[in-house]
């Protein structure tokens, strides 16, 4: 697919929040023709949860996004923007589509993670929940440093600390995003992806016998 879905251009002019830990929030990192193919081209993803990108069925465009994420450019431009090497940090791609009332709550990564970033997929974004909070505080979601809005385009990028905080305002419904983690070594990422592929069976299956 000859089409370019990256614009890397926003994403190395943009400054890189050190407090209080290091995150960058970057809008426009998509060209703007890629938008539409990458609605088209999502995962038809029935349930909710997250699901690795290998077990899913996903048009061009979508594969031609996870391979320009997973580019040793793209992986520069981050090392350089967070002062850090991950050349030897494998990545695990995973998708979610829906949203459930339980999710969004308060949380910091798990430090089997070096580097989250999360891009959204969603053309439009006429909701009052949905929007990522970074926070100051474990238990508090008004406690805001900065609250995004999931729009296609609108990279997100943290390093993983345990005072990340981070948890979005109750949405039940539609919310597209791919997550790309770093990891801090190849048999965390094959566990984590091993998890992560039982779920999607699990509710693969429940989904199937329910439509019986």
């Amino acid at each position: 697919m000859s089409l370019q879905i990256l614009d890397l251009e926003p994403l190395k002019k943009h400054a890189l929040t050190t407090e209080p830990f290091p995150f960058m929030v970057v809008e426009g990192t998509f060209k703007a023709e890629a938008i539409p193919q990458l609605t088209r081209d999502f995962p038809d993803i029935t349930n909710a949860g997250l699901y690795p990108a290998d077990v899913l069925d996903m048009g061009p465009a979508m594969h031609k996004l996870i391979e320009e994420l997973s580019s040793d450019d793209f992986r520069r431009v981050l090392e350089e923007k967070f002062g850090m090497d991950l050349k030897d940090r494998p990545p695990m791609v995973t998708l979610r589509k829906y949203a459930r009332f339980k999710d969004g709550r308060i949380h910091a990564d798990t430090d089997s993670k070096v580097v989250t970033i999360l891009l959204y997929l969603n053309e439009t974004w006429p909701h009052e929940g949905g929007q990522l909070r970074f926070l100051r505080s474990p238990d508090d979601l008004e406690s805001t440093i900065e609250e995004i809005t999931p729009l296609a385009g609108t990279m997100v990028i943290f390093k993983v600390t345990p005072n990340g905080w981070h948890g979005h305002v109750k949405h039940v419904g539609e919310r597209r995003v791919l997550m790309l983690n770093y990891m801090v070594n190849q048999d965390l990422c094959d566990r984590e992806l091993k998890r992560h592929r039982f779920s999607a069976k699990v509710k693969n299956f429940k989904h199937m016998v329910g439509m019986a």
